[in-house]
Formats: C-alpha cells, sequence, structure tokens
C-alpha cells in the first residue's frame, strides 16, 4: 500500500499524493472538501489562489518566494 506523501514544491504549493484516497481535508467549520477522484492535488501556500485551498498557479505570477527547507536535526 503507498502512503501518503507531501512535497513542498520550491516556491510553489504542497503537493499532496494520496493514491489510496485516505487524506480528508476540512475546512475550519469541520466541512469536507470533494477529493473524490483526485489522487494528487496541490495546496496554496501564497494566499493568491481563487480556487483556495487549492493551488491555481498564481504563486508564479505574483513572484511567491519560500523560506523554508528541510534540514537535519542536530544530535
Amino acid at each position: 500500500m503507498s502512503q501518503v506523501k507531501i512535497t513542498v514544491r520550491p516556491n510553489g504549493p504542497f503537493r499532496v499524493d494520496d493514491p489510496n484516497g485516505v487524506v480528508e481535508l476540512v475546512d475550519a467549520n469541520g466541512n469536507k472538501f470533494d477529493l473524490t477522484g483526485r489522487p494528487a492535488f496541490s495546496l496554496c501556500r501564497c494566499g493568491a489562489s481563487v480556487n483556495k485551498p487549492f493551488c491555481d498557479g498564481t504563486h508564479s505570477k505574483i513572484g511567491f518566494q519560500a523560506a523554508e527547507a528541510a534540514v537535519k536535526a542536530e544530535g
């Protein structure tokens, strides 16, 4: 069974790969978004999408720049 994978795209959205359809996406009021037939989707990080919470590519038009990257924990 494949697992859910969330990929941070450089200066872009969070890409969610959900091959088994196990992810539930809910709004602030607890209402579920219909993800039927969507084994993958992208979530907006720039805040400018007109299709929130989903990415519509606006980040590239507004010059969105993200600052995070995965770093190894010191131990």
